[in-house]
């Protein structure tokens, strides 16, 4: 039985911060809210964790799960060959609406979905997700919801979803925005924009002035 926490409630954040992240060391699936749409998060480094959060999406390997993180510190235990580049984006747009595509450590046991190499990785500016990654650490994050549906702006959409494939629910009332992360792909020599969402490439070009954007 999926079990749910007001975190606006301060009795109730405490403990539904403690259950979320008991839920996540157990291998289980977390729901939390964070500065774009709500998320359905697991343990990044528990393969079956993992595949249990790509199930309940209903979602293929074809498409692997991004990993959020409570610090920018968090980066060099995950990532390789990070340009300075790179680094300014983070320094720019972290926390926030940013998911940047690196290389991952080739070290690294877990198994996000067929990622060829690379690692699709953000920052969230949520307390609420940062208190919980602070806690627990990476966490396989992707939007709480089944595929083909819209991503959830408030917990009532999610769990209404995901239902009991949940171990708890993290209520934060309602998101601050439904635009999507920007997607930059930090791998390659020149940075390329994936996806245009809450931070535009006129915003990116800014920092990084040679940013390509994918057609």
């Amino acid at each position: 039985m999926a079990r749910r926490y007001d975190t606006n409630d301060a009795t109730d954040r405490v403990t539904g911060l403690r259950e979320a992240a008991s839920a996540v060391r157990r291998g289980e699936l977390v729901v939390l809210p964070t500065d774009t749409v709500y998320g359905i998060g697991a343990d990044a480094f528990s393969s079956e964790a993992v595949a249990d959060l790509l199930q309940a999406k209903g979602r293929g390997r074809n498409m692997p799960t991004p990993v959020l993180i409570g610090s920018p510190n968090t980066l060099h235990g995950l990532v390789t060959d990070f340009s300075e580049m790179a680094w300014e984006l983070v320094d720019a747009f972290w926390p926030g609406a940013l998911t940047l595509v690196a290389k991952h450590q080739p070290s690294l046991q877990w198994d996000l979905g067929d990622t060829r190499g690379t690692v699709a990785v953000r920052m969230p500016l949520h307390p609420v997700a940062i208190e919980l990654l602070t806690e627990v650490g990476p966490m396989a994050v992707s939007s709480a919801n089944l595929t083909g549906h819209p991503a959830p702006e408030n917990c009532d959409y999610a769990q209404e979803m995901l239902g009991d494939s949940v171990s708890v629910y993290l209520d934060g009332g309602p998101t601050p925005g439904n635009v999507p992360s920007s997607i930059v792909d930090v791998s390659r020599e020149v940075p390329l924009l994936l996806r245009e969402g809450a931070i535009s490439a006129d915003e990116l070009r800014k920092v990084v002035p040679d940013l390509e954007v994918a057609n």
